[in-house]
């Protein structure tokens, strides 16, 4: 088939279709914004003047961006009008002006991003378009008429193949031609090359694996560092996870490495995190190496939730309640199995796998994204645009603004029965990777190596290490930095057992100036007891605003910073705009392996559905949280006891 770029796309009816594989029937109707095909984007911003590439930074400076964003290649961007390219989402990153499907413009508010990946599902990539071109082969298919019907009851029909289809792992026969998601991926690739900017902007090729049996999402972003295959490893070729890796491998040997991040754990019913292969036999070290080496790093937050845990994984954490998603995606069922679903629940089985094994599966690093589907991630509450086109691009179709003709919440909860999913999503997260300079080799080093640090969205600055006699370091200097890499191990690292003595941790936070200040920083801890059970810990080290730490508690007393509903203006004279800490485990075994990971909470501030309802001088939805503590979480460090 030849190139799909260059031919006019109609535009698509109406109806709204579910995330993923499922579809679902909205009321909404045709907006003036919608496209007939790609339009163009506005140019990148222009470039300062050269003044040559910066030395790169031996102490390591830190660089935020998404790992996992959708264009019009993906189905389920597609199907929701969605039209923007790969060269649109790298446009956005940079601080460009891309169009959002229900027409307006969108631009991060916060500035550039330093680093993007392109991550389209390679399931079908491409073919939405394909079918909706006329003149193209797939655009003459009885399923190619329905999909694009007037009529939402044929366009739900024609849309089963694909979900039966993703959930059985089987190809939709008539669209089987190669030649279709190798045109997209080429695209995918041409593109993050052509905006890749050694030191100033980052880019890499990558792709979403999308398997998905039973609705249970067991999702993958691979990233490359460099060269990339001809064709991506799909669902459709294998839905097992290992088939995946062991091709990564292959991969790898041919001179193409690469990292696969699994993402939304907490919508996999408890299957992400198993205790078993995918073929139910017991994890050994042979497992455990072959996972850890194609996936040192896992997606801990996005607009689709937080999976960190839950309450009644986590019942004496009081923040363990944030921005929770407890329903299948692609469909509405309930998640009825949690353990197997979050991640520091992933944790804490990975030290139990090591005690019987030795290997550690779940050794794994932290890392934040968007999922966006628009092409732009929407990183800021206060500048939030939804996730999936129409089904969500404005207030009144996420929930957060009453629809026209609704007088009141109640009769707006009488008429739905539920809560829309999308009210139930935050704004994206974000990766922030301690690395030497901003090019692909640097920045890939660090996430292979776990220094790496997740956001829920604001740029905040957090570094963590680990070791002893760390007493005095300070992190905010090059001194005090020289110290701790020479003396400790940063987050992602080991800490050498070769003491008795508790390890202590020195944890650094610095705030995003356009978000909140920073309320305190949390050390969370998991280690194996004598009967070889997980259990886990947390501890405040560092309260803002002169508080101390409660040694009974180990937490901070509330410093009552507050928000403003009625202009989300936040506590000015409360929180810090830096904090530091120095910590020492009250409860350490050196018999025992253990994790440590840092968690910063900002104070309390404005959630994106307060902000629409401010816009529109509405009463915000008495069913949805008004404020939020935005947080930030570093990869972990752990410590195994020394061989008998």
């Amino acid at each position: 088939m030849t190139e799909r770029a260059a031919r006019p796309r109609r535009s698509l009816p109406a109806s709204l279709f579910a995330l993923g594989a499922a579809v679902c029937l909205a009321a909404c109707t045709p907006t003036s914004g919608s496209e007939s095909g790609r339009g163009p984007a506005s140019a990148p911003p222009e470039a300062a003047p050269a003044t040559g590439r910066a030395a790169p930074n031996p102490l390591r400076s830190a660089y935020f961006g998404d790992l996992h964003i959708h264009t019009a290649n993906s189905y389920d961007a597609y199907i929701f009008n969605v039209r923007r390219s790969p060269d649109d989402a790298y446009i956005f990153a940079r601080g460009g002006t891309i169009q959002h499907p229900m027409g307006g413009d969108l631009k991060l508010n916060s500035g550039p991003l330093d680093f993007l990946a392109v991550t389209d599902h390679a399931e079908y990539l491409g073919v939405l378009g394909e079918l909706n071109t006329p003149g193209t082969e797939y655009s003459k298919l009885p399923i190619a008429k329905n999909l694009f019907s007037p009529n939402p009851a044929d366009v739900i029909a024609a849309f089963v193949p694909f979900g039966n289809s993703l959930g059985s792992g089987e190809t939709i026969p008539e669209l089987s031609d190669p030649a279709v998601p190798l045109s997209a991926w080429m695209e995918t690739v041409r593109a993050a090359d052509k905006f890749y900017e050694p030191g100033m902007f980052t880019t890499f090729a990558g792709y979403e694996f999308t398997s998905h049996p039973q609705y249970r999402n067991l999702h993958r972003n691979v990233i490359f560092e460099n060269a990339s295959p001809e064709t991506p490893f799909t669902a459709l070729d294998s839905q097992n996870p290992e088939d995946l890796w062991r091709w990564m491998d292959d991969k790898r040997a041919e001179g193409m490495d690469s990292l696969a991040i699994p993402h939304n754990s907490n919508a996999s019913n408890g299957t992400m995190f198993e205790m078993a292969t995918w073929d139910g036999a017991p994890i050994d070290a042979a497992y455990a190496d072959l996972r850890i080496r194609n996936e040192p790093l896992v997606e801990i937050t996005q607009i689709k939730g937080t999976s960190e845990t839950t309450p009644g994984l986590s019942p004496n954490d009081e923040w363990a309640g944030f921005q929770l998603m407890t329903s299948h995606i692609g469909i509405v069922r309930p998640i009825t199995k949690f353990e197997g679903g979050y991640v520091r629940d992933a944790l804490k089985r990975g030290l139990a796998i090591e005690n019987e094994t030795g290997g550690n599966p779940y050794k794994v690093g932290f890392a934040g994204a968007s999922d966006g589907h628009t092409g732009g991630g929407p990183f800021e509450e206060d500048n939030y645009f939804g996730k999936v086109g129409v089904l969500d691009g404005i207030p009144q179709r996420r929930g957060s603004v009453l629809p026209d003709g609704v007088a009141s919440w109640e009769e707006y909860y009488e008429k739905r029965e539920d809560t829309p999913l999308s009210s139930t999503w935050g704004s994206a997260g974000l990766t922030g990777v301690w690395a030497e300079e901003n090019t692909r080799e640097s920045l890939f080093a660090a996430m292979r190596r776990k220094e790496t640090f997740a956001t829920t969205g604001p740029r905040m600055r957090v570094r963590l290490f680990a070791g002893h006699g760390l007493d005095g370091i300070n992190l905010g200097t090059e001194d005090g930095l020289r110290e701790a890499y020479a003396r400790a191990v940063p987050m992602g690292g080991d800490l050498a057992p070769d003491t008795a003595a508790a390890p202590e941790f020195v944890v650094m936070a610095m705030r995003d100036a356009l978000s909140a200040p920073l309320q305190r920083i949390q050390i969370v801890k998991g280690w194996t007891d004598e009967t070889g059970a997980a259990r886990e810990q947390l501890y405040d080290i560092a309260c803002a605003d002169g508080g101390s730490v409660d040694p009974s508690t180990h937490r901070c007393p509330d410093n009552g910073a507050g928000v403003d509903l009625s202009t989300c203006a936040v506590d000015a004279g409360k929180g810090a705009a830096q904090i530091h800490g120095h910590w020492t485990d009250p409860d350490f075994d050196p018999a025992r392996n253990a994790f440590y990971y840092a968690r910063v909470l900002e104070n309390p501030s404005c959630r994106w559905s307060t902000w629409d309802a401010l816009r529109a001088g509405a009463e915000p939805n008495p069913r949805l949280p008004k404020t939020i503590q935005e947080r930030a979480f570093t990869s972990p460090v752990w410590y195994r006891p020394p061989s008998p």
